[in-house]
């Protein structure tokens, strides 16, 4: 089994904004077919699908961004996974706007969500795909990740977007390490 988890703020107010392009990618993800319907369970809504034999979880924890990890916590646990089955999807406003960075472990790099994660689990050993929102004004960083894209910039974030939908199912069939070497560049 493994499990993709998108990072975002739940509700109508933050839908479309820069912090939330990991649920995005997990809607994007929720298109296929064979998609279960949501389901409410540990503070999180939970889709299972099927891809050639792999149980996969797409998994938006409905807590705001910065309290993800108890919920990332009680799905591995409930599913026993282990942190490496584990893909954390998220926004990083260090990278410029559309880049995909994808890492088979890491610090929190200043994203309170994964640095939430972390806590929670206990190890930085996990996978994950940041997209880039493009960097804030000086000073600006909240308000920048809770805003939304111009209409200039959404072409390119809704490539993003699909490119990280396709790095995560490349995920789920060839690993980390074909991940980052097909994306990472």
């Amino acid at each position: 089994m493994k499990v993709i988890v998108g990072l975002g703020n739940p509700g109508a107010r933050y839908a479309g904004t820069r912090h939330n392009v990991g649920f995005a990618v997990i809607d994007w993800l929720a298109e296929a077919p064979q998609t279960s319907r949501p389901l409410r369970r540990f503070n999180a809504e939970i889709r299972e699908r099927l891809e050639e034999g792999t149980k996969v979880l797409l998994v938006k924890p409905q807590s705001f961004m910065n309290l993800s990890g108890r919920s990332v916590r009680e799905v591995l646990d409930f599913y026993q996974v282990l942190t490496e089955e584990l893909l954390v999807i998220c926004d990083d406003f260090n990278l410029p706007l559309g880049k995909l960075r994808i890492r088979s472990k890491g610090s929190e790099g200043g994203h309170n969500g994964l640095r939430d994660i972390i806590n929670h689990l206990g190890t930085m050993g996990f996978p994950r795909l940041r997209i880039g929102v493009g960097p804030p004004e000086k000073g600006e960083a909240i308000d920048h990740v809770l805003g939304r894209f111009q209409p200039s910039e959404k072409p390119c974030i809704e490539d993003a977007i699909d490119r990280a939908g396709q790095a995560a199912s490349l995920w789920v069939h060839r690993g980390i390490q074909e991940c980052m070497n097909q994306y990472n560049g």
